[in-house]
């Protein structure tokens, strides 16, 4: 994908579309997404307004809103394919990133802009603050929905700022003393392989990775690799300065599988064997207790609504957790990440 400034895609559109003669700040209307919630959803006010061009036009707006608010719904402007996407994302936060150290399946579609995670459209995936489970994170992301599924599929979102403060206090005490342990296990057939995650095939390169970011790397013969990586259990928003959640020690945990699943994995596997798994960062397990105020904590802030083919989520992805619910029938959403 060709990577264009926003000065650049402004000339573009310029000479492809009639410009609107009206002020910036009357092209949008910004309004609550939710009530109780502070993130805002922004609706042109004219129609065929191309989200990029308000973008180019609009001077800081959209990063001001996406600062202060944590995420951004654009809805009812002109849809975007992959590679708009991609222009829109690189106009408001610069340089895409590369999905590397990865943790799910996801395809490219167009240079830096991938699928959502593709997992069986009957699984749910749990809120998540994209990446946590590295020393090394996208700041914003950017989802757009090409094809809504007809039921369900719905990206809700969870403010880390209040998930954070409903975790209990000794909770919390406990994860930030100690940090989280990602335990990964790669060789089994089972989950991704090392060559997916790493996006190689060469060791040597994915020795020089473990060991710039602090990697624990331990090759057990054949293609068996285990990992461990102990990072953030919390940290504080660069925008806000509040303290967040931000970690996916209930996600990793094997305990996030269903019962039957977690049940025959420990039958198979001894617990630093499990194909991925959650620790304190001392390596004693998780207390389940924990996990599940944690969990709780997550439903209680979750926020969600139907996606409309067109719609762009710009997510803080500090000061946002997101997910993804089960869903029947087409859908697509591509994610861009910065």
């Amino acid at each position: 994908m060709t990577q264009r400034t926003a000065a650049s895609s402004k000339g573009r559109f310029s000479s492809s579309r009639k410009s609107i003669s009206v002020s910036s700040e009357a092209l949008v209307r910004v309004a609550p997404l939710l009530d109780g919630t502070r993130a805002v959803s922004c609706t042109p006010t004219v129609a065929g307004l191309d989200a990029r061009e308000w973008l180019s036009s609009s001077g800081n707006t959209l990063a001001r809103l996406r600062d202060e608010h944590g995420a951004v719904l654009l809805r009812g402007f002109t849809p975007l394919d992959a590679d708009g996407l991609g222009e829109l994302a690189t106009g408001l936060a610069g340089e895409l990133r590369d999905y590397n150290n990865r943790s799910t399946p996801r395809q490219r579609v167009n240079g830096r802009v991938f699928t959502s995670t593709e997992y069986p459209p009957d699984q749910t995936i749990p809120q998540h603050n994209e990446m946590s489970y590295t020393d090394s994170w996208p700041g914003t992301l950017f989802l757009a929905c090409m094809v809504p599924a007809p039921v369900g599929g719905e990206t809700p979102l969870a403010d880390s700022a209040r998930v954070y403060a409903r975790v209990p206090a000794s909770t919390r005490e406990r994860f930030e003393r100690h940090g989280v342990m990602y335990v990964r296990n790669f060789g089994h057939g089972m989950d991704l392989s090392w060559q997916e995650v790493f996006q190689t095939q060469d060791r040597d390169e994915v020795a020089a990775y473990c060991e710039k970011h602090g990697i624990q790397a331990q090759w057990l013969g054949g293609e068996r690799l285990r990992t461990r990586h102990v990072v953030q259990a919390a940290l504080e928003s660069r925008a806000t300065g509040e303290k967040v959640w931000f970690n996916q020690a209930h996600l990793f945990h094997v305990s996030s599988l269903p019962e039957s699943v977690e049940r025959e994995l420990r039958e198979s596997f001894s617990e630093d064997e499990l194909p991925r798994n959650a620790m304190y960062g001392d390596g004693s397990p998780l207390d389940p207790d924990d996990l599940a105020q944690i969990r709780a904590a997550y439903a209680a802030e979750e926020i969600s609504l139907p996606w409309q083919e067109g719609d762009v989520m710009i997510v803080d992805n500090e000061q946002f957790a997101h997910g993804r619910k089960p869903y029947s029938g087409a859908r697509s959403v591509l994610v861009a990440m910065a």
